[in-house]
C-alpha cells in the first residue's frame, strides 16, 4: 500500500529563515528518494533557473498521519547534487567530521511563543496581563495558556523517535519551552527542525501560532532563547577542557552573536536573564552570564557548558557548526 511522505526543508527568508513542506505518495516498499521544488517560490532561486533538489537526510514515522507514513528531513541542494547557498547542514556536517575524535556533543532547551489574534495567546486584546512571576513552570488556571497544544506536542516527538527531553513554561504568559538532546550534528539539528515542524502543525489545529521571535513583546518581558548545552569527551573528563572551550568562545565572541539569530540586540540587553549582546561573560550558576557553568559541572569539575545566547530563531546547524568550530579547534591546539 503507498504512503504519505512529508517532505521538510528550510527555505531562504530572511533574516531568519522559515519551514516549508509538502506530501509524496511513495509506493509501497520504495524509499523516499531525491525530489525538487520551485526555489523561486521560497526565496532560494530566480524565476528564470527556479530548480532546487530535496536531498533526504533523516526520516521519522509521521506521529500525526500516523500508520506507514513518515516525515523526511531534507537538506537544499543545487541541480549538480552540490550544497544550495542556504544550505547550512552541510558545513555542520563537515565540522562535526572534521572533530568527530573529541565526540562534541549538544542539547537545546527552545523556547517559543503561542499567538494569537496578533498577541500572545491568553492576552487580553487591550493592555496586559499579570506581570511576570507566576507563569515560570506554572500551573493552573487560565495563567498556563496553550497546555494542550504542548503535551500534543511532546507526545508526538516520542511517537516520532525525537529524543525530546521534557517541557515547561516559561516566564512569559503564553511562553513555553522544549529541550531535544543529548545527540552529535548534525542529528541535533535534524531532529530539532522536526521538533519545530511539528509544533508549528500541530498549533494549526487551535488557529495558533507559534512565534520564535527573539523579543515577541518589547518592555518588560522575557524574551525567547535556544540556550545550547555543549560538551566533548575532554570536558566530560575535566574542567580545565571547559575553560579553555569558553575562553575560545569569547575570543570569537562578535562572529557568534553574529550568528546566533534575528533580533539578537533586542533580546541580550543584559536584563532579563541574559548578558548583553556587546560584551562576553561566563560563570557557574550565572543566568546573566553569556556562558553559564551549571552548578553540578562545577561541583563536579567536569561535564558541559551552555552558551545562553542563542536566540530561539537560531539555526541549529549553524549555531552547532560553529560551537563546534570554535571550541574544538582550541581545544585541540591546546592539546586535548
Amino acid at each position: 500500500m503507498p504512503y504519505q511522505a512529508e517532505y521538510i526543508w528550510i527555505d531562504g527568508t530572511k533574516p531568519s529563515p522559515i519551514m516549508r513542506s509538502k506530501t509524496r505518495i511513495v509506493a509501497d516498499g520504495k524509499e523516499p528518494d531525491i525530489w525538487g521544488f520551485d526555489g523561486s517560490s521560497t526565496n532560494q532561486a530566480p524565476g528564470a533557473n527556479s530548480d532546487c533538489v530535496l536531498q533526504p537526510v533523516y526520516t521519522v514515522p509521521d506521529p500525526l498521519r500516523g500508520r506507514d507514513n513518515i516525515l523526511v528531513m531534507c537538506e537544499v541542494q543545487l541541480t549538480d547534487f552540490t550544497p544550495h547557498p542556504t544550505n547550512t547542514r552541510a558545513a555542520s556536517v563537515a565540522a562535526a567530521e572534521k572533530y568527530a575524535d573529541q565526540n562534541p556533543m549538544f542539547g537545546i532547551e527552545q523556547e517559543y511563543t503561542f499567538m494569537q489574534a496578533g498577541r500572545p495567546l491568553g492576552w487580553p486584546e487591550n493592555g496586559y496581563p499579570a506581570p511576570q512571576g507566576p507563569y515560570y513552570c506554572g500551573v493552573g488556571g487560565e495563567k498556563m495558556v496553550g497546555r494542550d497544544i504542548i503535551e500534543r506536542h511532546t507526545q508526538a516527538c516520542l511517537d516520532a523517535g525525537l529524543a525530546i527531553e521534557g517541557t515547561n513554561a516559561e516566564v512569559m504568559m503564553a511562553q513555553w519551552e522544549f529541550q531535544i538532546g543529548v545527540l552529535n550534528a548534525p542529528m541535533i539539528g535534524d531532529q530539532m527542525w522536526i521538533a519545530r515542524w511539528l509544533l508549528h502543525r500541530i498549533a494549526e489545529d487551535y488557529d495558533v501560532t507559534v512565534s520564535f521571535d527573539a523579543k515577541p513583546m518589547k518592555g518588560d518581558w522575557n524574551g525567547a532563547g535556544a540556550h545550547t548545552n555543549f560538551s566533548t569527551k575532554a570536558t566530560m573528563d575535566g574542567y580545565d577542557a571547559i575553560v579553555v572551550a569558553c575562553e575560545a568562545l569569547g575570543k570569537n565572541a562578535e562572529a557568534h552573536v553574529l550568528a546566533y539569530g534575528a533580533g539578537i540586540e533586542d533580546r541580550l540587553t543584559g536584563a532579563h536573564e541574559t548578558a548583553s549582546f556587546k560584551e562576553f561573560s561566563w560563570g557557574a550558576s550565572d543566568r546573566g552570564a553569556s556562558v553559564r557553568i551549571p552548578w553540578a559541572v562545577e561541583k563536579a569539575k567536569k561535564g558541559w557548558l551552555e552558551d545562553r545566547r542563542p536566540n530561539a530563531n537560531m539555526d541549529p546547524y549553524l549555531v552547532t557548526g560553529m560551537i563546534i568550530d570554535t571550541c574544538c579547534s582550541a581545544l585541540a591546539e591546546a592539546g586535548f
